[in-house]
């Protein structure tokens, strides 16, 4: 069984990126599968996917985006969705061999543009984990709501496992919240979550600019595509699926029906069948 790589990989601007990495030297020729994750998230969000997809054959890459994890975070505060675009870009530059991209929400976001700028010779596949240009303003809000009601921390891992349990209700409680302590750090006595508070409060740009440069750029696409919801999403709504279908009517579709907005965790073993099938095929 393949074990997971600590790696560094170069950013633009300076930046150094780390990512989790299977099989670096894979004995088949398939495509290197890189994996983005969403705001807020880290690279070990993709452990049990990565592994599943490792023990497979696959090189894979999981990719802490910068500031998160344990990426650099921006000196400029510098998160633009285009910058993460292009630190993506060098990240597959590296590589040196054909892609597929796994992005969950704000990755999504991220891989729809790298695929359009990388071209299909570079992306040859796509996979958005629940998430579309016109996605749920709603369900957006509440994330963003949930990271900055945290940012000054906890005083233990408990609390945090209950702010997780309150903001996820759908999802089993673990029966301890060690696991939590890869999304956490512990410094001066208590515990912050592991990405960089200053993207939230930097000025961002037009949303109604960007979703039509997201939508524009998943429709220029001619890679096979696979939008995975989870039923229970509050950001990517049944008819967010349909509009998106109708625009990118290329694109194939599978829903979660025991998932939420973060479907990889909620329910790996589903999320997983669906992107070995649509890698595989």
């Amino acid at each position: 069984m393949s074990t997971a790589q600590t790696v560094e990989f170069d950013g633009v601007n300076g930046v150094t990126l780390v990512a989790d990495e299977w099989n670096r030297d894979p004995a088949a020729a398939t495509p290197t599968i890189v994996m983005l994750h969403g705001g807020g998230q880290n690279r070990h969000s993709w452990h049990k996917t990565g592994q599943i997809l490792a023990d497979r054959g696959y090189h894979v890459v999981a990719l802490d985006t910068r500031g998160h994890g344990d990426s650099d975070r921006a000196p400029d505060a510098d998160y633009a969705i285009e910058t993460l675009t292009a630190d993506a870009l060098a990240v597959i530059d590296a590589i040196g061999r054909p892609v597929v991209l796994i992005g969950a929400s704000m990755g999504g976001l991220t891989g729809i543009l790298v695929a359009e700028q990388a071209g299909p010779q570079r992306v040859v596949k796509l996979v958005l984990v629940d998430v579309v240009p016109r996605y749920e303003k709603d369900g957006s809000a509440r994330i963003r709501d949930f990271m900055l009601s945290h940012v000054d921390g906890f005083d233990s891992l408990e609390q945090a496992a209950d702010a997780v349990a309150e903001y996820l209700p759908h999802r089993t409680k673990p029966r301890s919240p060690e696991g939590l302590k890869k999304n956490l750090r512990f410094r001066d006595g208590r515990w912050y979550w592991h990405w960089d508070p200053a993207m939230m409060t930097k000025p961002g740009d037009d949303p109604a600019l960007r979703t039509a440069k997201m939508e524009s750029a998943a429709i220029a696409l001619r890679i096979p595509i696979l939008l995975i919801r989870g039923k229970l999403s509050d950001v990517v709504s049944a008819e967010g699926v349909a509009d998106f279908l109708a625009k990118v009517p290329g694109a194939r579709f599978v829903e979660l029906s025991g998932a939420g907005h973060t479907a990889a965790g909620d329910d790996n073993d589903a999320f997983s069948a669906a992107v070995v099938e649509f890698v595989s095929g």
